[in-house]
């Protein structure tokens, strides 16, 4: 079975209606991304949801692959929360682990708690619930996940060729899978923003924007280093990885939407399978 679907999915907790408050319809555009991207993710009848998050496990020069058996946690905002607990898939964990050695890439296994049982139980952060809270949640669907935390203390070219052990590692295995890239575009887009305003954010987001609606997602690799410390994006190392996964398997990409509701830009895409 092959990885059957994939996607570009924001992470800021108002999407979700129970923590928006007086945000709700601020945050609506969004939120309609967010649905449409989890109809094609129930349609893709994943076995595992591998979802790639810049908020889990910050380990220097190296990658992240979490081989918890599960991962649980919650998200809140002003008094409200949510939560969410998900078995992972530790078997294509440690195969990727393998096949990224086997290539030479710093990659490391992450496990909490326990070895096994209830117990292993490695945080999930905000980054990996909120669009899981769509599509497993929204869904009623009890695919397995398997988190992996890019690195921007390496080259963006080995984030790349992480993405590809995840594309073939899934090609080679009995699964059906979905690669999720849980990605929050620039954040200097606002004076009053935590990282103020600079005119950078937008032309970063433009970037994206245009590498999406070209077909051509590994074009953010060329983004310029400055450009992007400027506009303070969270979604590069991401992308990058899908940009890898899709160089091995071919698929189509789709803006669903994108906005900038507050300081940070927040964009929905979706890739299917060539036939």
């Amino acid at each position: 079975m092959p990885l059957v679907y994939a996607c570009i999915a924001p992470h800021g907790g108002e999407t979700i209606p129970a923590l928006a408050g007086d945000k709700l319809r601020l945050f609506a555009p969004t939120r309609r991304g967010m649905r449409v991207l989890a109809k094609q993710v129930k349609e893709a009848r994943p076995d595992t949801i591998v979802i790639a998050s810049p908020h889990n496990l910050r380990l220097p020069k190296h990658i992240g692959v979490v081989i918890s058996e599960n991962s649980s946690g919650r998200v809140a905002e002003e008094g409200r929360e949510v939560r969410l607990r998900a078995k992972c898939d530790v078997e294509m964990g440690r195969a990727i682990i393998d096949e990224a050695e086997k290539r030479g890439l710093p990659v490391v296994g992450a496990n909490y708690g326990a070895l096994e049982g209830p117990a292993s139980d490695l945080t999930m952060d905000w980054g990996t619930l909120i669009p899981l809270w769509f599509f497993l949640r929204g869904n009623r669907l009890k695919s397995k996940i398997l988190i992996v935390t890019p690195s921007r203390g390496i080259p963006l070219k080995q984030n790349y060729e992480f993405g590809k052990c995840v594309a073939k590692v899934a090609e080679d295995s009995r699964r059906r899978v979905v690669f999720v890239a849980s990605s929050d575009q620039a954040h200097a887009h606002r004076k009053d923003g935590p990282y103020g305003f600079d005119t950078h954010a937008k032309v970063y987001d433009r970037c994206v924007l245009e590498a999406i609606d070209g077909g051509r997602l590994s074009s953010v690799m060329r983004i310029d280093p400055d450009l992007v410390e400027a506009a303070k994006p969270d979604s590069l190392w991401q992308m990058t990885m899908l940009a890898g996964a899709l160089s091995v398997v071919p698929m189509g990409g789709e803006l669903v939407s994108y906005q900038v509701p507050t300081y940070y830009g927040m964009l929905c895409a979706g890739f299917t399978r060539h036939r």
